[in-house]
């Protein structure tokens, strides 16, 4: 899948590496051209310098065969006015915005080219997973260095998790539990917390795979 991604934040990187790291195709656009530079030349992820809401900036990077757009600035104006270009100009089939204040949710729909808005403060494998469909469990970040992943995963209704203590997941060796968010919010687990449809769970392991940890949980 070809993901372009507009907003080179933390936010937008957060965003860059999860999908590259499911084998997504991914280029970063920012204006801010210290930034780009510093982003330059990693393996799994373009990068192009300048100012997402001029259509040929958009083209240089790809928008005319991106299967994916998403727009997540820190500017709601910029936002929509990129979500816009790229569903009416580039035919781009499937736009995800970022909406950084809430008073502004209403303006983005389908007259603005967008398919789903999202609220900066959801989290970021809600976000990925509105935005390409991807498995519910992504690679967030590649720790090489220390040789550790750090892994997201959510508990669904259906997911055999769910109901159970923490305790009783059986997690693949060298694989711990660092926080589980619920109604939003960061948790220290414990062995007797039950799960539930809806927690999100990040994980540290320097061994397991994803599908690893997706098949302790599913």
């Amino acid at each position: 899948m070809r993901v372009l991604i507009a907003g080179a934040g933390h936010l937008g990187e957060q965003i860059a590496r999860a999908l590259a790291a499911a084998r997504n195709e991914v280029v970063l656009v920012d204006r801010d051209e210290d930034r780009a530079a510093g982003l330059a030349g990693r393996p799994d992820v373009g990068v192009v310098a300048g100012e997402a809401c001029e259509p040929a900036v958009l083209e240089r990077a790809g928008a005319l065969t991106a299967d994916v757009l998403i727009a997540a600035t820190d500017r709601d104006e910029d936002n929509l006015v990129i979500g816009l270009l790229a569903k009416r100009r580039f035919a781009v089939p499937r736009v995800v915005t970022r909406v950084n204040d809430t008073e502004n949710a209403w303006l983005f729909d389908g007259r603005w080219g967008v398919d789903a808005a999202i609220p900066a403060t959801t989290p970021l494998i809600s976000l990925v997973e509105e935005a390409t469909g991807a498995a519910d469990t992504v690679a967030l970040l590649r720790l090489s260095r220390a040789g550790v992943d750090v892994i997201e995963t959510a508990i669904t209704p259906h997911s055999r998790a769910a109901g159970r203590p923490l305790g009783d997941v059986g997690l693949p060796p060298g694989t711990v539990v660092a926080t589980v968010v619920r109604d939003g919010r960061p948790t220290v687990p414990a062995p007797q917390m039950r799960l539930r449809p809806g927690d999100e769970l990040l994980l540290v392991s320097h061994s397991a795979t994803e599908e690893e940890i997706r098949a302790a949980f599913r």
